[in-house]
């Protein structure tokens, strides 16, 4: 003869609605039976351990996938900023010559202007009073 149905609840996961002894409360540890099945406690802790390998595997992939990111732009970007600097070693060389050639420029000027002074100080003395009216009447505030 053929075994009629089994009508015991499976102990293991309980229906809707339905309470175990074992799943009452967080607090009622489940204890011992056969061993042979994991119970509602054993099949939350592997499933939250699978969560938590799925969460660092995504997290391992997110933090390779930014690692790589970051070396692509350094890759492209290292070749930019060597021009960059080229580029500014080389402004930096062409202001100097130019700062250069100005202070010779002042040299020569300041040579040039004592020489004159030296050979026509009577001239010198006139164009520096001269010079002297004509700036005192253009930032003088007289109407006249």
């Amino acid at each position: 003869m053929a075994n009629p149905p089994s009508t015991t609840p499976d102990a293991t996961f309980p229906k809707s609605g339905a309470t175990t002894p074992s799943s009452a409360s967080p607090a009622t540890p489940s204890v011992g039976g056969s061993g042979s099945r994991p119970t509602a406690v054993d099949a939350a802790d592997a499933a939250i351990d699978q969560a938590a390998a799925a969460e660092r595997d995504v997290m391992r992939r997110v933090v390779q996938g930014a690692h790589e990111a970051v070396d692509r732009i350094a890759d492209k970007a290292i070749p930019a900023v060597e021009r960059l600097r080229g580029s500014y070693n080389d402004a930096a060389e062409s202001l100097k010559q130019k700062a250069d050639q100005a202070a010779d420029l002042k040299d020569e000027w300041t040579e040039s202007l004592r020489t004159a002074v030296r050979e026509h100080p009577l001239t010198a003395i006139g164009a520096a009073l001269a010079l002297g009216v004509l700036l005192a009447r253009l930032t003088s505030n007289d109407d006249r």
